[in-house]
């Protein structure tokens, strides 16, 4: 089976942080990030402009700073399914399947051979400004 394509980059990484608040305003007041996107008190997503970082806010539980995943990038929604295809027809260990997030994202998870959670995702603003400079 053939690679739908490269990826867009290794540009997304969500860690779960206990000092949520000063993680925050660490990644947005000493880095330079914006909040792309706040969908409830435990959650935001920050921006340089062609990256993601999320915050997921740690039920203590977790240590602080752990690495929930990482994502690629995939500026065409339609190659996610392909991907998803494509990674599991290699017996790539997949945890969910392809699906539409609230914000217009697509994304399926699947494991490394180390046990890494990998996020393939189609994310809509950085797709979108990428490809109309295209």
């Amino acid at each position: 089976m053939k690679r739908p394509g490269p990826t867009n980059g290794m540009r997304h990484v969500a860690l779960f942080v206990e000092q949520f608040s000063a993680c925050e305003q660490f990644y947005t007041d000493l880095l330079g990030m914006e909040v792309e996107w706040r969908p409830d008190e435990d959650n935001v997503y920050l921006t340089s402009g062609g990256d993601n970082l999320a915050l997921h806010r740690a039920d203590g539980k977790r240590d602080q700073g752990q690495l929930d995943h990482i994502g690629f990038f995939i500026n065409d929604i339609v190659k996610i399914d392909e991907w998803y295809d494509f990674l599991s027809g290699h017996g790539v260990a997949m945890l969910t399947d392809p699906r539409t997030h609230r914000d217009g994202a697509r994304s399926f998870y699947c494991l490394d051979p180390s046990g890494v959670k990998v996020q393939m995702i189609y994310h809509k603003p950085i797709a979108e400004s990428e490809n109309q400079t295209q």
